[in-house]
């Protein structure tokens, strides 16, 4: 695991249940006892941190990702797309 899939971690862990244990890019969405609050609050965290911009409402975020990897190769193509 790369350092932006562990800086991303921290940030989705910051708003999982407590009790989750390990997060890893396999750990479902649906496990972490995130809500559509938090998750546009994930969202809004990473387009700071990283200068991008995430264009997708809750829904269609939830529709999309499934679990940890695919919001770390969600941010990883629009860093590469920024730079």
């Amino acid at each position: 695991m790369d350092q932006l899939a562990q800086d991303i971690i921290g940030k989705i862990k910051v708003h999982a249940d407590p009790g989750i244990g390990a997060i890893t890019p396999e750990t479902e969405l649906s496990e972490l006892g995130i809500h559509s609050l938090e998750l546009t609050e994930i969202i809004f965290d990473l387009e700071e941190a990283y200068g991008i911009e995430i264009e997708m409402n809750t829904a269609e975020a939830w529709s999309k990702l499934s679990d940890v990897g695919d919001i770390v190769d969600a941010v990883r193509v629009l860093i590469a797309k920024k730079g």
